[in-house]
């Protein structure tokens, strides 16, 4: 079974030396009330696919190609292979990546290393820093930010499946200044104030109240720190935003869609200074689709099958924003 005292104990230990203690008992109290008191259903087929991945020794990690890639120093057998591929399929639908196993290259839903290259140029670097980064899916960005250098990466989000995803690529990796809370940012306490950069991609627009997420994401923060905010984005005059009557691309959880000037009043408007957009960019069906790994429906199936620049109910199709603040 997955032993989380075991895997996050490094963490936990980490955070009480540097002055965290208050922060590492409320996590150890949430994700024991995660994993004893409120168990996932599907936990114990997610930890027998994980426990199936072949053990390996003398791994080499490359966390800074497209697809996060992990070669052993020898080849694996064909029963090591098969246990592999049994193992990783067994943690699909695969979403955020790619990632390459050893040669077993794993096509994820979004071609995540698209977003990574439109906005690592504008970052400042991450050398030495302490990074958070909210809904982070499988850890695919938190994967590219230590590869960038980042000192510490914590990654927040509440899927169990993609946590077993993560470790799936970390127990290779061994690498325990890389972490994934299942956790969601309203569960970080208040004025944390701990990260250098703090990174929030394709969160907002799900969000009842964006100001209170952007409040949320300054509190992260120390002062000086950076803000790393990408976005579903429409046009339109400062002031003007899209609140679909329903669902927006089949999803029901999109409430705001602000113009790119309204997103910088946002944040002027909760103390974030020097916002700038340096990135607006289209989400297409290239960046966006059904795969091997992910068999469900995606963004071809999300947009007007006679007019591809509409969702399937009728607003401009996605178009995704990438500002960067300072606290």
């Amino acid at each position: 079974m997955f032993d989380w005292k075991q895997r996050f104990q490094p963490l936990l230990t980490d955070l009480e030396t540097n002055h965290q203690g208050d922060w590492a008992r409320v996590i150890s109290d949430q994700l024991h009330r995660r994993f004893e008191l409120r168990p996932h259903g599907d936990m114990k087929r997610w930890s027998e696919a994980l426990s199936r991945l072949p053990v390996l020794h003398e791994v080499q990690a490359d966390l800074n190609a497209d697809a996060i890639t992990l070669r052993s120093a020898a080849d694996l057998s064909a029963p090591q292979h098969d246990s592999l591929e049994a193992g990783l399929r067994g943690l699909m639908p695969w979403r955020k990546g790619p990632f390459d196993f050893f040669g077993t290259y794993i096509d994820t839903e979004w071609r995540s290393d698209w977003k990574w290259q439109r906005i690592a140029p504008y970052l400042s670097d991450l050398t030495g820093r302490r990074v958070l980064d909210i809904g982070c899916g499988s850890g695919y960005h938190c994967w590219r930010m230590r590869g960038a250098g980042a000192a510490q990466v914590i990654g927040v989000d509440p899927g169990l499946l993609f946590l077993m995803q993560f470790f799936s690529v970390r127990d290779y990796v061994r690498d325990e200044a890389v972490n994934l809370l299942p956790l969601k940012l309203e569960d970080l306490p208040p004025g944390l104030q701990y990260f250098d950069t703090t990174f929030s991609l394709g969160v907002l627009y799900h969000r009842r109240s964006p100001l209170d997420h952007l409040l949320e994401l300054k509190d992260t923060l120390r002062d000086g720190g950076e803000l790393v905010l990408e976005t579903l984005v429409v046009d339109g005059p400062e002031g003007y935003s899209l609140m679909p009557e329903d669902r927006y691309g089949r999803m029901r959880n999109v409430w705001f869609l602000p113009s790119c000037d309204t997103l910088l009043r946002w944040l002027d408007r909760t103390g974030f200074r020097d916002a700038r957009v340096v990135d607006v960019t289209p989400t297409t069906t290239e960046e966006q689709r059904p795969t091997d790994w992910m068999q469900f429906q995606s963004l071809p199936d999300f947009l007007d099958p006679d007019d591809s620049s509409k969702t399937i109910e009728g607003y401009p199709g996605p178009v995704r924003a990438t500002v960067i603040a300072t606290k």
